[in-house]
């Protein structure tokens, strides 16, 4: 992984808005224009009774934000409440999934690092998602079942 040279300023006429690929949550990467290889940050915007990927990281420690709202997570077996203005870290081994039951969307601020070599553009390694993926990452929280 290399560093960036210099420094990189990202203004929010920078972000380009997409849905995620499984479960169509709209989200923007920070740092796609920078071509930084060691840090990842993507802001998720949840619609209401809404989840993302149930997942977890081959190296990644990821930190979940509350920009606006309040925040919902499952990590493991446990769900937790994070407040607005509010954060957890979550280590690599831990699935994790960021859910919202509630009826107001919940914005949120995921910085990972470092970037998982897998998914850097340019890599030779075929991406085998099973250490990503390893049980179905479509399922929702009990909290939305």
């Amino acid at each position: 992984m290399n560093p960036i040279t210099g420094y990189h300023v990202i203004t929010p006429d920078d972000l380009t808005w997409r849905e995620s690929n499984l479960m169509k949550i709209p989200n923007a990467d920070y740092l796609e224009r920078t071509g930084s290889e060691i840090l990842g940050a993507r802001l998720w915007n949840l619609p209401p009774f809404s989840a993302n990927t149930l997942h977890k990281h081959l190296r990644s420690e990821e930190f979940y934000f509350v920009l606006e709202g309040t925040g919902r997570i499952r990590i493991g077996d446990v769900s937790l409440t994070i407040p607005k203005h509010g954060g957890v870290l979550v280590g690599p081994d831990q699935l994790r999934q960021v859910f919202n039951d509630s009826p107001d969307p919940v914005l949120w601020l995921i910085i990972g690092a470092p970037e998982e070599l897998e998914f850097l553009k340019g890599s030779l390694s075929p991406t085998d998602l099973s250490g990503f993926y390893p049980t179905d990452p479509t399922q929702l929280p009990p909290e939305l079942v």
